[in-house]
């Protein structure tokens, strides 16, 4: 009988092998440089005026030109990422993309994001991608900082990568848009730290939502059944929490309930923002039933003492109750959640990106002294359904160079970011979804209009080819433009000969992938 060694096991098992505090290093955030002004759609459309703004809480909807997929909103974020976070690309040990927008039934974006790898040589990177509607991102999440935590850890980073175009026909559900990407580093050591064993998750088979039809961008949509489906998800993983979090609390002598008032900030996945408001009032209703003796005469509860018989499956659909508890919890809303619907109001809907573009515009907002210590909530929900309820701890040191400080001050122009875009007119946004539509999967097609609007240093589709193979190149900043020209024409001058070579690198908008030579803008 052969003898096998014990020590691999031995270190395992002792706690200090564990890599500590594993969670979000650093956090990137790309959305289209174009939007809609949701009053001026509502004109166009010929609905009521504040069915979008005051009805969905939305006040302009991003959205992409016909240059930008996928894979170029990918390309974007990460390799900004890399660059801000001055990231050595050997760094990088897994990379797992989670998103719902499919134009390839086959090819990973993965795969396509390997490209940035080509020059490093390293091709040691695990993870693909990750696919149920808007919970992909946080399915990859979930999974990198169990690679982190596990045997097959190899020092490395991870990093996630949401992205998604949401994009609807014609009708009610168009205004629900938004467009994006979110890229995060994970590792250990982090200053958003997730919090082991204690992640509620809840999934169910139904058709809420989903894209049968692989031929379009459009989806099916159930919308009274999808705020239902979203509102029993929450209550039933926000159940798992509490239990699983007060279970922990019991081990250390702890004995109290766990409430909405342990979070500092509490962020959901955002459709639109009002149905975010209702669900703050959602897990106090929540809070409120499981209370033993709650009291409604004064404080939190005061006024509701005729909703303590309901049940939560009974109150789905149930406006009393809703306008009772959004009411009760108003401020809540207010301190916990209202700051982090910035990015989720001015750009609309990103799909797997939304949650984390709503961790963006809070960490956006405060100082890395105001958020020191604090516990943010955080609910996921994808339709079909998937969704998960888990928390993040933010580290108690915000000393100026820390890991907390670099996080905040690197998202601190996400409000700038969004002033300088371009407002597009309805009538301008309404004829590029046309042409959207007119060249979603076209073979032999060059995407049409300027690239001009394009934020420098974006990613975008140049041209598919007649095998439906699709290349990409990179909008450069204006001053490396110019002094690339600069530099060639000094060099030309020298030796014009090299005319011929020079060209096309003189008109090109950016490099192609690593390997490839220039090509034309």
């Amino acid at each position: 009988i052969p003898h096998f060694s014990t020590v691999s096991v031995e270190h395992l098992s002792r706690s200090d092998s564990w890599p500590k505090d594993v969670g979000i290093l650093a956090l990137e955030v790309y959305f289209p440089s174009q939007y809609v002004e949701q009053v001026e759609l509502e004109k166009y459309d010929g609905v009521e005026a504040g069915k979008y703004t005051l009805g969905l809480g939305q006040k302009q909807m991003g959205f992409c030109s016909a240059h930008e997929d996928i894979n170029s909103l990918c390309l974007t974020v990460v390799q900004r990422l890399v660059e801000r976070s001055r990231l050595s690309w050997d760094s990088i040990g897994r990379l797992e993309v989670g998103t719902e927008t499919i134009i390839d039934k086959s090819k990973a974006v993965k795969t396509v994001l390997m490209q940035l790898f080509q020059d490093s040589g390293n091709t040691d990177v695990e993870g693909i991608d990750t696919t149920n509607a808007c919970y992909g991102g946080t399915a990859s999440l979930f999974n990198s900082v169990d690679w982190v935590e596990s045997s097959s850890w190899d020092g490395r980073y991870a990093m996630v990568v949401c992205g998604d175009i949401a994009v609807y026909a014609t009708g009610n559900a168009r205004p629900t848009g938004g467009a994006g990407a979110v890229a995060m580093l994970v590792g250990p050591e982090a200053p958003l730290v997730l919090e082991r064993g204690v992640r509620g998750t809840h999934m169910e088979h139904v058709y809420d939502f989903y894209k049968p039809d692989l031929a379009s961008e459009y989806p099916m949509v159930d919308g009274k059944l999808s705020i239902q489906c979203y509102f029993r998800a929450l209550d039933q993983c926000y159940s798992v929490y509490r239990k699983k979090i007060q279970s922990q609390w019991q081990k250390v002598g702890v004995d109290k309930p766990f409430t909405l008032e342990e979070f500092q900030f509490m962020i959901f996945h955002t459709p639109f923002c009002k149905l975010v408001q209702k669900s703050v009032g959602r897990m106090m209703l929540n809070d409120f039933l499981a209370a033993p003796n709650p009291d409604t005469q004064s404080g939190l509860y005061k006024g509701l003492q005729a909703f303590r018989g309901v049940k939560l499956e009974d109150t789905y659909s149930d406006k009393d109750v809703e306008k009772a508890f959004q009411k009760a919890s108003l401020e809540m809303f207010s301190q916990k959640t209202k700051p982090s619907l910035l990015l989720s109001s001015r750009n609309g809907n990103m799909y797997t990106p939304s949650m984390y573009g709503c961790l963006a515009s809070l960490l956006a907002q405060y100082s890395a002294q105001q958020l020191a210590g604090s516990r943010i909530g955080a609910f996921s929900y994808g339709s079909g359904l998937a969704a998960s309820l888990f928390s993040m701890r933010v580290s108690q040191d915000a000393a100026p160079g820390s890991p907390l400080d670099k996080l905040v001050s690197s998202l601190s122009d996400l409000q700038t970011r969004l002033d300088v875009r371009k407002r597009v007119p309805p009538e301008e946004f309404a004829e590029i979804m046309k042409q959207r539509e007119k060249s979603h999967h076209l073979v032999n097609h060059t995407p049409q209009g300027s690239k001009d609007d394009l934020f420098p240093g974006t990613w975008y589709l140049e041209r598919v080819d007649d095998k439906h193979r699709r290349q990409y190149a990179r909008r450069l900043q204006p001053l490396y433009r110019l002094l690339t020209n600069l530099l060639l024409r000094f060099w030309l001058h020298f030796s014009p000969h090299l005319l011929l070579y020079a060209l096309p690198i003189m008109a090109h908008e950016g490099p192609g992938p690593p390997g490839q030579p220039p090509r034309p803008g």
